[in-house]
């Protein structure tokens, strides 16, 4: 093999598309959990193999194990892994209920735990690897009217960050990131950012005063993925314009 391979899921959504994209023009191959439509293609005229894999959600217990196996026969083995999962639980603590809770468990914490205990021995037994799990910024801060979110969100986030440290003599590094405040569907439905007053709204929040680009997050997840930097483990970082 002269290539590296990357795992990103999911790839039809939020920064994976993106982050598809920057990876395979720097010289990667793809297993892409789900594909935006048009992407594989796309993806190919970089000069990328890509294999998809369809039909299995960010949520599903078998993903992990599907993409880690696409990767191995496929491609002999991998070395990038990017996964975001979660469940977005708004509102106040005393008007939420134990199914919210469990909801925001399964999603938030759960499926990281589950994708990257799939990923990570085909990476440990090589000795060299680079995973990056996407949280969200509400993992560094408490946050009015999503305690839910925050609070499972911190726990996956610490908990990667432990589990990172636990193989950090390894070859392989694992880091958290988390945002807020991005430019896409699900967060302008969300926060009501919709219309141009939402927006404006929205972005009177954020200390740069906009909002964040999936295309510049994209080159910001793939210095944690590319290899080039490789002295950075265990670690949590925010991208959310200063928030």
């Amino acid at each position: 093999m002269t290539r590296r391979v990357a795992l990103i899921a999911p790839a039809d959504a939020y920064v994976g598309p993106h982050l598809a994209r920057v990876l395979a023009a720097r010289g990667y191959d793809l297993v892409l959990g789900a594909a935006e439509e048009g992407l594989e293609a796309e993806l190919r005229v970089l000069g990328a193999a890509v294999e998809v894999i369809s039909g299995i959600g960010a949520h599903d217990p078998d993903l992990g194990p599907a993409m880690a196996r696409a990767g191995v026969d496929r491609f002999g083995t991998f070395h990038s892994v990017f996964f975001s999962s979660g469940r977005i639980a708004g509102g106040r603590f005393l008007k939420t209920s134990l199914e919210d809770l469990r909801g925001a468990f399964g999603g938030n914490v759960e499926a990281p735990y589950l994708f990257v205990q799939a990923v990570l021995p085909t990476m440990l037994a090589q000795g060299d690897g680079q995973v990056l799990v996407a949280t969200s910024a509400a993992a560094s801060r408490a946050v009015v009217s999503a305690s839910l979110d925050a609070g499972t969100r911190a726990a996956a986030t610490l908990m990667l960050q432990s589990a990172a440290l636990e193989i950090a003599d390894s070859g392989v590094q694992m880091n958290v990131v988390g945002t807020n405040f991005m430019d896409f569907p699900a967060f302008l439905a969300g926060n009501r950012a919709e219309s141009p007053e939402g927006r404006a709204r929205v972005e009177a929040m954020v200390p740069m005063k906009r909002l964040g680009r999936l295309d510049e997050f994209a080159n910001f997840c793939a210095v944690l993925l590319d290899g080039s930097s490789r002295f950075q483990t265990a670690q949590f970082f925010t991208y959310a314009g200063g928030w």
